[in-house]
């Protein structure tokens, strides 16, 4: 676990990502801990929800993001305890770039929120970053927060709302999204939900629904490989040895018998590749697409 005090530069404004250069009010002085994921390589997500989560909106974090490995996709959220902090972990154990923009200056001592400041360190370690307009020494207060949501939506190039109540800092950042003329995206939740009361209601202002991974990558333009041209360095050690197993369809049984991986890890891999779209299940065998 890292544990070496990271170094935060200021950085020249000619080196601030142009995105951020478009919004109405952009960032004077941009501070960096880490690395910045080059915004021409990667597409930036912005991936934002309710600090009062529930399991619903834990599994669907972390199942799409796990959908995502293997694709040029920067994660970026807020550090905050809740949606912000399982997208961030979900990243970086899919293996995702990831960039958070707290809602405080980026010195340690000040780092909100303080449970995350581990999170934090594991980001840049793992090549990602933490970004702020903030001087490095300033605590988080109420008013830090709102300013900070313009910076997530101004970053990135769409917005995905996985939870949110109808008044929340989730929503503030979804309408700043939409004014500053990105794809906003919204999971669809149950209507006796009060953190879904919020993406439901985006739905129907015209968000884009999501209810898989391969929604997300068709409305973000990357088509998955077929098997004839499947690239398998895109995919995690876990993935690469089942998708060699299935150079020819199998039943789930001789998958579980053939692969050195876990029972357990093995039935999760196969899920993920299923989220994806790679694979799918036919006629009592799983096969590639």
């Amino acid at each position: 676990m890292p544990s070496t005090p990271y170094q935060i530069q200021a950085l020249n404004q000619e080196d601030f990502p142009d995105l951020l250069r478009e919004i109405p009010q952009p960032p004077e002085k941009l501070f960096l801990a880490g690395a910045l994921p080059d915004p021409t390589e990667y597409y930036y997500l912005s991936v934002v929800g309710s600090r009062k989560f529930t399991s619903y909106g834990r599994e669907v974090t972390e199942r799409l993001i796990a959908g995502l490995a293997g694709f040029p996709i920067c994660i970026v959220s807020g550090l905050a305890i809740g949606i912000d902090g399982i997208a961030h972990r979900a990243a970086l154990d899919h293996g995702l770039p990831t960039l958070a923009i707290p809602g405080s200056g980026l010195d340690e001592r000040v780092l909100y929120p303080r449970a995350h400041l581990t999170l934090a360190q594991e980001i840049i370690a793992s090549g990602g970053g933490l970004l702020s307009e903030y001087d490095p020494d300033l605590r988080a207060a109420p008013w830090t927060f709102p300013q900070r949501n313009r910076i997530m939506a101004g970053i990135s190039h769409g917005t995905l709302v996985i939870e949110a109540e109808e008044k929340s800092g989730t929503l503030i950042t979804a309408r700043m999204a939409l004014d500053y003329n990105k794809n906003v995206y919204a999971v669809p939740g149950s209507i006796f939900t009060a953190t879904s009361k919020g993406t439901n209601k985006l739905i129907r202002q015209g968000a884009t629904p999501i209810t898989c991974a391969q929604d997300l990558l068709d409305e973000l333009g990357f088509t998955t490989p077929t098997a004839g041209t499947l690239n398998l360095t895109l995919f995690s050690p876990e993935e690469q040895e089942i998708l060699t197993l299935l150079n020819e369809p199998c039943a789930r049984e001789d998958i579980l018998a053939t692969t050195s991986l876990s029972p357990a890890k093995a039935l999760s891999t196969l899920t993920i590749l299923e989220i994806k779209g790679i694979t799918r299940e036919r006629m009592g065998k799983i096969e590639r697409i």
